[in-house]
């Protein structure tokens, strides 16, 4: 036995030999180990009495009877076992630990641990001793047999593929985000936001390019959010669309659809929050971008109550980018920005379109709640040079204090209808006409509400007068500090745009009044149709960036 070699993987011996190869190893063995093996294979024993071997099974014999003896067809290994369907590949596990008797065993083992043993020899051993027969060879992929059996708390845990979802939307959102993924885009719906100090300003991307086979695998929870925002104009009590401002057939991050713009009070934003919860937003998103002050405010909210987590952008970052963005793409057709001319004759004074192809350097004041005035020399080159506190929201509140009104367009209701040189006090009301050596005409404010010192001018007034010298107060205050910023920062075009202006063409008309008289038609005011939603697409337009990057 000492000369023997382990058969190979993947053949099996045939049994009359091994029964051969058993008989002469008992010549060396004791006599009752030669009485045992003559029992087994039908030998004559010591006593010269023959004994009949053990017979194989009836089904055995007639399978032996049926193919010829000795040829390669009734060889059996485990490949055809394999093949015929009687074996499985199951994994290897390690053999019984021979006794100390076991001398077969031993010299097995002495000749696998011998150096020049090939290393499938164990398995091949191991398979013989365990099935009967030779286990085929290893195929690269099967895993290598174990050397030792880890504790169970310190096997590996087999990872599925994908990770396992708790609910069909999940699974959604994660092949959504796959497919967007490959697209380079992010997962539908596309939001930007701009929470504001008063409004909240939100810009929709409506695509109109989906395929039967994008709108047969969409989830209903997004089809839900598309149908609310897109057949509604109104949304509760104070949420509106602003049906005017739609830009039709817009092409963003490779898709066509339409882009919405929707604002709503602030005061409303946990209406809005619980919303999203309800319609179960965070399946299809687990960040929002947002902008503006809120984005800080609200940020916990919208974590505990939506499980949305909040990309916070800076206002001014995205005021810029959104606008130059919109301008770029124009106003279904028509051009964004638009100037008066001859805003100093009421009758002559009309609106005319602006190109602003090479808008650089431009004074930009962005009037919302409060002011902010910005020097831009580039898309990414600009400082804050100024700002005040009396703004949109100056003018809603004093009027909300003065008149009891509700709303903004409540408040500019009543201002239109209005007249301030009945509270206001006027340089006529003081020189008794104009102040010629500085050429301040006798209609010029002298002093805001200087008239309400009077108490027959108190009884005199209405409210309508009321609201109508607090947007003049604030208007004038704006526009006297944008021309000084135009004056030391050596800028001739003056670009104004905030939610203050909305359906606000007294103030407009104001500004553009006093740019023009005080600059001897120096400075131009120039305005923007979607006043106060460029936070809100800038924010949008971080969004695919954010895809790119990622």
């Amino acid at each position: 036995m000492r000369g023997r070699r382990a058969p190979r993987p993947g053949s099996a011996e045939v049994p009359a030999a091994a029964r051969d190869a058993e008989t002469l190893r008992a010549g060396a063995a004791s006599p009752a180990r030669r009485a045992q093996l003559a029992e087994d294979v039908g030998t004559p024993t010591g006593g010269g009495e023959e004994r009949r071997g053990r017979q194989p099974p009836a089904a055995a014999r007639r399978l032996r009877e049926s193919k010829p003896q000795g040829g390669s067809e009734d060889r059996r290994t485990a490949d055809r076992d394999l093949q015929r369907g009687c074996l499985s590949r199951s994994p290897r596990t390690a053999p019984p630990v021979p006794g100390m008797g076991d001398r077969g065993a031993q010299h097995e083992r002495a000749a696998l641990q011998s150096p020049g043993a090939p290393e499938g020899a164990a398995a091949a051993v191991n398979g013989l001793l365990h099935n009967g027969f030779h286990p085929p060879a290893a195929c690269s992929r099967d895993p290598p047999p174990p050397r030792f059996q880890l504790p169970p708390e310190l096997q590996p845990q087999q990872q599925p593929l994908f990770a396992q979802h708790d609910s069909p939307a999940k699974k959604c959102r994660l092949r959504r985000r796959m497919d967007s993924g490959r697209k380079n885009r992010p997962p539908f719906p596309w939001f930007g936001m701009d929470i504001g100090g008063t409004l909240v300003k939100l810009v929709y991307f409506e695509p109109k390019d989906i395929t039967a086979e994008e709108e047969q695998e969409e989830v209903e929870n997004l089809k839900s959010i598309r149908k609310y925002l897109t057949s509604n104009t109104a949304y509760g009590k104070t949420g509106i669309r602003d049906v005017h401002l739609e830009l039709k057939n817009l092409t963003m991050c490779g898709r066509k659809g339409n882009l919405h713009f929707i604002r709503f009070p602030t005061c409303a934003m946990h209406m809005f929050i619980q919303m999203g919860s309800e319609k179960n937003f965070s399946s299809l998103h687990t960040t929002l971008c947002a902008t503006g002050g809120g984005a800080f405010k609200f940020e916990e909210d919208f974590r505990m109550i939506a499980d949305l987590q909040l990309h916070k952008l800076d206002e001014l970052d995205c005021l810029i980018q959104g606008l130059l963005y919109v301008d770029s793409v124009g106003f279904n057709g028509k051009p964004e920005c638009y100037y008066f001319e001859n805003p100093t004759n009421p009758e002559l004074c009309q609106k005319k379109p602006y190109c602003l192809d090479n808008p650089y350097p431009m004074l930009l004041v962005n009037m919302g709640s409060g002011v902010s005035i910005l020097a831009v020399y580039s898309k990414d080159n600009y400082k804050r040079v100024t700002g005040t506190s009396l703004g949109g929201g100056t003018f809603l509140g004093l009027c909300c204090l003065l008149t009891g009104c509700e709303t903004f367009e409540e408040a500019l209701d009543m201002a239109a209808k209005g007249d301030s040189t009945n509270v206001d006090k006027l340089v006529k009301d003081i020189y008794g006409g104009d102040y010629e050596r500085f050429g301040l005409q006798g209609s010029a404010v002298a002093s805001s509400f200087g008239n309400m010192m009077s108490k027959e001018k108190r009884e005199s007034i209405s409210k309508e007068d009321l609201a109508r010298a607090t947007l003049v107060t604030i208007t004038n205050n704006i526009g006297s500090i944008a021309r000084m910023c135009a004056l030391n920062e050596n800028i001739d075009r003056v670009v104004f745009v905030g939610n203050f202006l909305r359906i606000n063409m007294v103030s407009m008309k104001l500004l553009a009044y006093a740019m023009d008289f005080w600059s001897k038609g120096q400075l131009k005011a120039l305005f923007l149709e979607h006043e106060g939603y460029f936070g809100a697409v800038g924010a949008l337009l971080e969004l695919f960036k954010m895809t790119d990057t990622q």
